[in-house]
């Protein structure tokens, strides 16, 4: 995963879906950031994204990371590409850590047809 001139934000957000739960921002950073980001994407939940789900790992060119974005260069095979959880920490700087905590929850109580006026 490549990007440019994007807010940490942007990045939580892709991240969300990827991890499969919720990510709360507690990094205070502010301003456009590039980043490019290799991970495998081996053992997450095959979620839809803003950018489509996540491919399945495959061999070949590209290697077993499935994810490159343009310009970026096939992981071999001898050399694995680390979890999402690793890839955040050494190659951003960043750390996630799974926490508890409240989140909003919709609860729909009963649904009713309209009636016609």
């Amino acid at each position: 995963m490549t990007a440019t001139a994007v807010p940490i934000s942007n990045l939580v957000n892709m991240l969300q879906g990827w991890a499969g739960r919720p990510i709360i921002d507690k990094t205070d950073l502010e301003g456009l950031f590039d980043f490019k980001l290799q991970f495998s994407p081996e053992g997450l939940p095959n979620l839809p994204t803003q950018f489509g789900p996540i491919p399945a790992p495959r061999a070949g060119p590209g290697g077993p990371a499935g994810i490159a974005g343009p310009g970026a260069s096939p992981v071999p095979a001898s050399d694995p590409a680390p979890s999402l959880f690793t890839a955040i920490q050494e190659q951003l700087g960043l750390k996630l850590e799974s926490t508890r905590g409240p989140v909003d929850v919709l609860l729909i109580d009963s649904v009713q047809k309209p009636t016609e006026n």
